[in-house]
This record gives structure tokens, sequence and C-alpha cells, in this order.
């Protein structure tokens, strides 16, 4: 067996390449590369005191304590718990939890999931700030999905989903840099004494059985007497903390969800089981929608162009607005678009009309109305007025009877122009024959 320091021999030997390693890679990369030109492997720790001792540009500083910052700042951050078997579905899981812990009075609140993805994120924040009594002013969680979509030390590209988030209660994002885990060290140093001291020799059953235990153990750590300031978490909370925190939020929190969904040529989209318009100005496209509880927002690129009012399963919104002018009456089963169009032609018309579409479903003698309006502009308003004033006279309520009036009473009255027939056309046809080619020898005009 090796005696104790040739580990660190080893390193010695191999100073130069370390130290060329140690100006672009961390420890563990180190580690790695000198195992595999030696092939030692060297104990991590061995390896770090190495680069911070021998090394004539290792850090011999140490940590550098910084003062707590403003009240205000939430750390937060997700650890794995273990496994546990469901006792009502009998399945084993796995269990995380979400630890937040406020940055000045160390007053932290534990929250068990079985997840990690932004419904988890949301879910656990909504229970803490409830917990803590107040919304934080700003958030200092590390580079999760659910929160940041790029990693960057200055400019990190957060998720769109989690923005909306925060702008809802009214708290900042500021992540911590990716393997900078010091930038939130009071959560992360509380992470192994929250598995340990609230889980460990603990029989979890359900995942609301690990809630249980989890809130209760927030509850008695607040009273603790913490080991760095000496003091009760609680206390501090209270006296320096609660002031600044925002007002709870009066109503929970209505996660929304994002679709991409293509309209087609009926200018409407099916979303959640139910179908909405779209304006038919937009054409073939593809948008961007947002669904919550009470609205369904439809977005163009970043230009938000449609909102509808939520329908149940199976309804459906048609805004008028949505489809061509000419079909807005038929789209809505509005008769009172085309009452107005037929006054337009005379009281009497628009009375007529009225009567046509009378009962119990105006919808289903509509087409009344419309051959109404298609024999007034056939033939004029001022005979569809006077047509329509002797039927009113007689109490007759028949369309197919102004048809009629039309065509031979009131034409034979000077009233209407009777229509010349269409001029014929100069152009020969090429099969055309007279008629008497068509005669037949013997028939009755020969015999006579």
């Amino acid at each position: 067996s090796r005696e104790v320091g040739s580990l660190r021999e080893v390193c010695r030997a191999n100073a130069g390449d370390i130290a060329a390693w140690s100006k672009v890679c961390d420890a563990p990369k180190i580690r790695l590369l000198l195992e595999r030109k030696v092939g030692v492997k060297v104990p991590l720790r061995t390896l770090q005191r190495f680069l911070r001792e021998d090394l004539p540009d290792g850090e011999s500083h140490g940590t550098v304590r910084i003062d707590d910052p403003d009240p205000g700042v939430l750390e937060f951050d997700f650890l794995e718990v273990g496994t546990f078997v469901d006792i009502g579905s009998g399945e084993k899981r796995v269990l995380f939890a979400a630890l937040m812990t406020a940055s000045v009075s160390r007053h932290q609140f534990l929250w068990p999931c079985l997840t990690q993805d932004r419904d988890a994120v949301i879910e656990a924040l909504e229970e803490g700030f409830r917990f803590f009594g107040g919304v934080f002013p700003m958030l200092l969680p590390d580079n999760c999905s659910p929160v940041v979509d790029r990693a960057d030390p200055v400019d990190p590209k957060l998720n769109l989903w989690f923005v909306e988030y925060a702008q809802s209660r009214g708290f900042q994002i500021d992540p911590a840099r990716a393997r900078k885990p010091k930038d939130k060290a009071r959560v992360e140093r509380q992470v192994r004494f929250a598995r340990r001291d609230c889980f460990g020799g603990k029989s979890i059953t359900s995942l609301q059985d690990a809630r249980d235990l989890a809130v209760a153990w927030s509850r008695d750590s607040g009273m603790r007497v913490h080991g760095t300031t000496r003091r009760r978490p609680l206390e501090d909370f209270e006296a320096l903390e609660r002031g600044v925190l925002l007002p709870l939020p009066e109503e929970p929190y209505d996660t929304p969800k994002w679709l991409t969904l293509t309209v087609g040529h009926d200018h409407a989209l099916v979303i959640e089981q139910a179908l909405y318009s779209v304006p038919y100005t937009l054409g073939k496209c593809q948008l961007r929608v947002r669904v919550d509880r009470v609205q369904v927002k439809m977005y163009l690129n970043r230009t938000l162009v449609k909102i509808h009012p939520r329908q149940p399963i199976g309804g459906r919104h048609i805004d008028a607005a949505d489809v061509p002018e000419g079909l807005r009456a038929l789209v809505k089963r509005d008769c009172t678009t085309l009452f107005e169009k037929a006054a337009a032609h005379g009281p009497a018309v628009e009375e007529y009309a009225r009567r046509l579409a009378e009962g119990p479903l105006p919808w289903s003698r509509i087409r009344f109305v419309y051959r109404l309006l298609g024999l007034a502009g056939e033939y004029g308003g001022a005979a569809m007025e006077e047509a329509c004033c002797r039927a009113l006279e007689l109490a007759v309520v028949d369309v197919t009877r102004i048809q009629r009036m039309l065509e031979k009473g009131l034409v034979r009255r000077g009233i209407v122009p009777v229509r010349p027939p269409p001029e014929p056309s100069g152009t020969v046809l090429r099969f055309s024959r007279s008629k008497s080619e068509f005669a037949i020898e013997g028939g009755p005009d020969a015999s006579a």
C-alpha cells in the first residue's frame, strides 16, 4: 500500500501540468486529467490542498466573509431527499424538497415535492410566501430550467413562464452564477442539515405525510439558536425582514398554459376542447396561445391579436368582428343586421321582414328574409315597398306572394317596368340550326 503523503508527491511531480490546467479547469477536471496522464487517482481534497498551498499562484487567502445583504432576499434551492413507497399506490417514488432561506434572518421553509418542474417551483414559492406571511422582493435561485433558460453571469435568459409569475407577484429574480454555490451560500449550507434533521430516521408513507413533517420542522427550526448569528431566526425575521415583504396576493396564482397552434381555413382554433374564432385578416398562420382559467390570449409572434373569455369543454366563442362583414349575420345567427338592410328599402319592407322572421326560432325562417332582400335588389326599393304595403294590408305574410306580385301584378299596372329580354349576341354558334331543319315529314302540318 502507498504510504501517507505519496499522493501529494504525485501532484508535486506533475506541478507544471497542474499549474497549466488550473488556469482553464476546476479541481475535479484537473483530477481527471491527472489520472489519465499518470494512471493514479488522487483524492480531490489532496489535489485542492496542493492547488492552494504548493502552487506559486495558488489561492491562499481562503474564504472571504461578506456582510449580509439588505433584508428581503430569499435564497431558493432544491434537494433530493431519497425514495419512499407510497402507501396509497404501492409505487416507489423519488422525493425532492424546495428549501427557502431568508438571507438576513436565516429563517427557512421546506416544501417536499415529487418533481422539480415549473409547477413544483411555483407551488413551493406560493406555500413559502404564505408561510413567511408575504412575498420577498428579491428571489435568489439557482439555474434550474423552470427559472433560467440560459445561464450567464451577467445576462441570463430567464424562463418566460417564470417571469410572468414573478411579475404577477411583484418580486425580482437574481439567479446565482452557474457552479457558484457561494452565491447563495446560506441556503446551500442548510441543504444537508435540512435533509438530515427533518427526514433522518423518519418513515414517510406519502407526499402529504412528508409535507406535514416539513412544515412542522420549518416552524421548529425558526426557534432554534442559529450557529452563526447566535440568535433565533424567527425573532430576527420578525424584527428585520417581515416589514419589507410585499403583501400576499388575494387569489392563488393561475398557472397558464402556452400552446403553439396553426390556424386553418375556418379561421378558428380548438383549445382545451373548446372553439375560438381568429381574425380572418390573419389568414393561415401559426399563433402562440396563452390559456388560463379566465382568458385565452392569442399572439402572432409577440403581438397580441385576440382575447377570448375562457369557455368550458365543448363550448365556443365566435366574435363577429373576426369574420368578413358580409358573413357576420350568418355566423352569429343575428337577424338584426338583416332587418337594418330591409329598412334601407322602406319601412314596409322592414316590417314585412320582421313578420317573416316571427316565431320561437327566428333563425329557422331567416332564409325567407334573405329571399326578400334578394327581390328588393332585383326589382328596386320602390316596387318592393309597394308590394309589401299591399301584402301587409291583406295580412299576407308570404315571400312567394311578394315575388308573384312583383312579377305579375305590379308589372301589369306599370309600377315595375318589364325587364327587356336579353339582346341576342352577334356571335354565330358553330352548330346552330334553323328550326325548319327539325320538321318531321308526314307530320300533322303535312296532312293538313
